[in-house]
């Protein structure tokens, strides 16, 4: 499992609605047609103004590889630059253990619990 958690800075932060609509059916249409995607978000970031916030998760390397490579990642690409970009920071992180949050008794965890 692959998480990809990033955040996008619109050069003028006053487009980040406009931006958000535009990317919707990309992100729709990675979700739908790209094996491995387990998750594909592009939100506005409520704390910080033109700061799109990003999360994907991907089954494995070769699904993120493929994600790469499809019309949707270049697409999205060419979106979101068409907006003006003042920085980014995205980031993958390789998960190789997956536990619920809370255990039975609806108490939340820190700690890997079953272990």
């Amino acid at each position: 499992m692959i998480i990809i958690a990033g955040t996008i800075d619109l050069a003028d932060p006053s487009r980040i609605d406009e931006a958000i609509e535009k990317a919707k059916p990309l992100q729709q249409a990675t979700r739908d047609d790209e094996p491995g995607c387990q998750a594909y978000v592009f939100s506005k970031d409520p704390c910080v103004a033109g700061r799109i916030a990003v999360y994907e998760l991907w089954d494995d390397e070769a699904s993120l590889a493929a994600h790469f490579k499809h019309e949707n990642y270049l697409n999205m690409g060419g979106l979101l630059q068409g907006f003006g970009l003042a920085g980014a920071d995205n980031n993958k992180f390789r998960c190789d253990y997956k536990e619920p949050v809370y255990d039975e008794t609806m108490t939340p965890r820190a700690d890997f619990f079953t272990l």
